[in-house]
C-alpha cells in the first residue's frame, strides 16, 4: 500500500477527507437528483404516451448509470444526468408516425410543461441540443434527455437528432460491456479510478469543448485496469500509478480509441487534433507525477505532489498535529511557514479578528488576510503556494471545495461557509516541498447583524483597557 492510499479512499471511515469523498456527490445531492429524475421520468412516460400513442420507456445512462459521476469542480458547472426516453414500435425506425425531429420536439414541448408545474426548474434549454433536450434544476444539476426509437423485439435502438436523422446508438450495450469486464469488487475499484481521472480532466481542461469526453476516459481506464488483477494493489494510489502508464502506452499523436461495442467508431475523434495533443501531453505529465508520488517515503511530500494534479481536491495531512504521518521530512520542522492571519468584517470594518497559524471562530462575510512572517528565513528562491481547501455540508452542497489561491508571501480570501476550512501554505524550493503550514479557519454559521457587530467591537475595545 502506498503512503497516500488513505488520502485517496478510506472504506473504514466515511467521514475522513479523502479524494474520493471530495469528488463524489454527497448523500443529499444523490437524493435530490434521484427524486427529480424519478419525478421527471414518471411525467414524461405518462404525457408522451398520451401525446404520441406509443408505449414509452425510460433508462438512465452515462456517468450516473455507471456510478462514476463526479461533483462539479468549478462552481459554474453542474451535475449531469442522462435520462433516455424510448418511443417503442416494432417496426423499422422509419416506419413510425413521427420523424426524429418531431419526436425531439415532443420531448422539448413536454419539458416546458413540466417546468411550468415545478418551481425547482431553472429553465428548459432552448434551442434543444443536437442529440438531446436539457432541463436545468436548482441545486446545480441538469438532466439531458436523449430520445430514441426502441424496437423491443430485437432490442435495437436509434437516437433521434435535431437534424431530423436517426443515429445508431446503444447506451445499454456499452453499460453491459463495462459491467461484464469486472466482478463486483474489481468494478468498485475501477469506478473509483475513473472518478479520479474524470475529476483530474475537469481541473486540467477548463473549457468543456477541449475536455476529453467521459466515455473516452471510461474506456481508457477500464481497458487499462483489465490488465491488472485487482488483488495486485492494496491502495488506490498504487492502482492509479499502475494504470496511468498503461494508458500512456496506447496514446499517440494519432487518435485511436475504438468504441468497445462498435469498433468502427473512434471515441478519440470526438476531440480535435489540437485538443487530443494537449490531452496526451497532460496525461503523460499526470502519469509522471503519479510515479514520483508513489516513490516518496513521506506523506507530506507525496500528498503535495498529488496536489499538483488534483489541486484543492486532494486532502493533506494536518502538519500541525504531531501525531500525523510526517516523518521523513525534517525540513518541514525547520522551515514551516509562520502565518499571521487577520479577518475584518465586510459588514462592519470595526469588527476584526486575528490569529497566528489559525483563526476563528469568525462570522461569514469577512475579508481574511494571510501573511507569511518568516519569509526572510526561507532559502533563496523559495516559492510560496496558497490553496484553499473547504470542508463541511455548506461547501459540499455548493460544490465549492476550494481553489488555488495564488503565490507569494500574502493571500486574501473571504469567509463564506460554516465549518472548519484550511488555507494551505506550501513552501517549495528547487522543486521540492520544504515546508507546509495548514492554517485552520473556523467559521460560524452566519454573519453578524451590523448592530451586533458594533456592540461586539465596542466590547472588544473595552476589554483591552
Amino acid at each position: 500500500m502506498g503512503i497516500t492510499a488513505n488520502y485517496f479512499f478510506n472504506a473504514s471511515d466515511s467521514e475522513k477527507q479523502t479524494l474520493h469523498r471530495r469528488i463524489t456527490p454527497n448523500d443529499s445531492q444523490f437524493s435530490d437528483q434521484q427524486e427529480r429524475w424519478n419525478k421527471l421520468a414518471d411525467f414524461l412516460i405518462e404525457r408522451l404516451k398520451e401525446r404520441s400513442g406509443y408505449p414509452i420507456r425510460t433508462w438512465l445512462q452515462g456517468s450516473y448509470k455507471f456510478a462514476t459521476q463526479v461533483r462539479p469542480v468549478h462552481m459554474d458547472e453542474e451535475f449531469d444526468i442522462d435520462l433516455g426516453v424510448y418511443f417503442c414500435w416494432d417496426d423499422d425506425r422509419n416506419g413510425g408516425e413521427y420523424s426524429p425531429k418531431e419526436l425531439k420536439d415532443l420531448v422539448q414541448e413536454n419539458l416546458r410543461r413540466f417546468a411550468g408545474e415545478n418551481d425547482d426548474v431553472i429553465e428548459v434549454v432552448t434551442p434543444a441540443k443536437p442529440r438531446c433536450c436539457r432541463i436545468r434544476f436548482k441545486g446545480n444539476f441538469h438532466i439531458d434527455i436523449p430520445c430514441y426509437h426502441l424496437h423491443e423485439t430485437s432490442d435495437a435502438r436509434s437516437l433521434a437528432t435535431e437534424e431530423d436523422k436517426w443515429e445508431d446508438s446503444d447506451p445499454k450495450s456499452i453499460y453491459i460491456w463495462f459491467k461484464d469486464q469486472f466482478d463486483d469488487e474489481e468494478r468498485a475499484s475501477v469506478r473509483r479510478l475513473i472518478r479520479y481521472v474524470k475529476a483530474w480532466a475537469a481541473l486540467k481542461f477548463r473549457d468543456v469543448k477541449t475536455r476529453p469526453p467521459s466515455l473516452l476516459l471510461t474506456v481508457l481506464i477500464a481497458e487499462a485496469a483489465k490488465q491488472f488483477p485487482s488483488k495486485l494493489f492494496t491502495g488506490d494510489d498504487e492502482a492509479l500509478a499502475a494504470v496511468l502508464p498503461t494508458v500512456v502506452d496506447r496514446l499517440s499523436d494519432i487518435p485511436d480509441v475504438p468504441n468497445p461495442i462498435d469498433r468502427a467508431e473512434n471515441l478519440a475523434s470526438r476531440l480535435s487534433n489540437s485538443a487530443w495533443s494537449a490531452f496526451v501531453e497532460k496525461f503523460k505529465s499526470f502519469s509522471t507525477t503519479a510515479q514520483s508520488a508513489l516513490k516518496d517515503n513521506d506523506c507530506v511530500t507525496a500528498c503535495s505532489r498529488w496536489t499538483m494534479e488534483f489541486e484543492h481536491l486532494f486532502p493533506l495531512p494536518d502538519t500541525n498535529n504531531t501525531n500525523d504521518t510526517t516523518k521523513g521530512l525534517p525540513t518541514v520542522r525547520t522551515t514551516l511557514p509562520e502565518v499571521s492571519v487577520r479577518a475584518v468584517s465586510n459588514e462592519n470594518p470595526n469588527l476584526s479578528f486575528s490569529g497566528h497559524n489559525r483563526i476563528g471562530p469568525i462570522p461569514k462575510n469577512c475579508k481574511i488576510k494571510f501573511d507569511v512572517v518568516n519569509g526572510m528565513s526561507m532559502p533563496p528562491g523559495t516559492k510560496i503556494n496558497w490553496i484553499v481547501r473547504n470542508e463541511g455540508d455548506e461547501a459540499e452542497n455548493t460544490n465549492d471545495l476550494g481553489h488555488l489561491a495564488g503565490t507569494g508571501l500574502a493571500a486574501e480570501e473571504r469567509s463564506s461557509y460554516k465549518g472548519t476550512h484550511f488555507m494551505d501554505c506550501t513552501a517549495i524550493c528547487d522543486g521540492k516541498v520544504i515546508g507546509l503550514r495548514r492554517v485552520r479557519v473556523q467559521i460560524e454559521g452566519a454573519s453578524l447583524p451590523k448592530k451586533q457587530n458594533q456592540r461586539a467591537a465596542l466590547l472588544k475595545l473595552v476589554g483591552r483597557k
